[in-house]
């Protein structure tokens, strides 16, 4: 192995990946066992979480497949206890699921939508970083990743409450990093759009505006969110935290 590939290795490493089986996560999960990580995958629904522990298992690596509202502060504990008891640590987590409904107008917000995406988007990261967090400073020591987006610097009124919630991730990254160094790093990947299955659902007038007004004239492939969060997971970067990355093709 070169030093190149040394910096970016992760094997003997445990990483846990909320949203793991599909979209972003899915493509973090898979690159982390192809670098040597074994991968606990959480998401709702539990057989999308076996079938990409399944492919991670292939890859030679272990898996341990969870299914686990991020929403549900119980249930994320619940998670954190399977993960450390399955593998006996935590080396990598990465807080990837999120959420962000559709609503007519900023009036027709209700409650149940708010505290929904404030849940899943903000309340249960903050919690596993908490408790996972606390775990690795008290042993080896470890990496976290949120994964925000460039909502939070630069919202729309279609995603107000979700911007308000990555906005808040980006706080706590910084806030966490100065908690748990010096032998946990925590950082964020900004995501800009993606096409995973999510954009689906985008407004095809968005796509075009958004390729007109980005750098690259284009929204991301999934699998281009792998370089930051492996420099992020590995050695690479041993000198970095607190540190919020923005991956978005370069929107204005």
């Amino acid at each position: 192995m070169n030093d190149a590939a040394k910096l970016f290795d992760l094997s003997g490493k445990v990483a846990l990946i909320t949203g793991g089986s599909r979209g972003l996560g899915h493509e973090m999960a898979l690159a982390f066992a192809r670098a040597g990580a074994d991968v606990v995958i959480a998401s709702r629904k539990a057989d999308a979480c076996a079938r990409t522990a399944l492919e991670i298992e292939a890859l030679g690596r272990r898996a341990l497949a969870h299914a686990c509202h991020v929403g549900d502060w119980a249930a994320l504990d619940g998670l954190v206890d399977a993960a450390y008891g399955h593998f006996g640590r935590v080396d990598v987590l990465v807080n990837n699921a999120g959420m962000s409904p559709l609503y007519p107008s900023l009036a027709d917000v209700s409650e149940a939508l708010w505290d929904k995406v404030i849940d899943v988007n903000l309340k249960g990261p903050f919690r596993l970083m908490a408790n996972v967090g606390t775990r690795m400073a008290a042993g080896d020591g470890g990496s976290i990743i949120n994964v925000s987006s460039i909502a939070a610097i630069r919202p729309t009124p279609t995603e107000t409450p979700y911007a308000a919630a990555k906005a808040g991730l980006n706080a706590l990254t910084e806030a966490f990093a100065q908690a748990f160094g010096p032998k946990v790093r925590v950082n964020c990947i900004m995501a800009g759009p993606f096409l995973t299955d999510i954009a689906k659902a985008w407004d095809p007038k968005m796509i075009q505006w958004m390729e007109a007004t980005s750098a690259l004239r284009r929204a991301g492939n999934p699998d281009e969110i792998v370089g930051a969060a492996l420099y992020f997971a590995s050695a690479a970067s041993s000198f970095t935290t607190g540190a919020i990355l923005r991956v978005d093709g370069g929107r204005p």
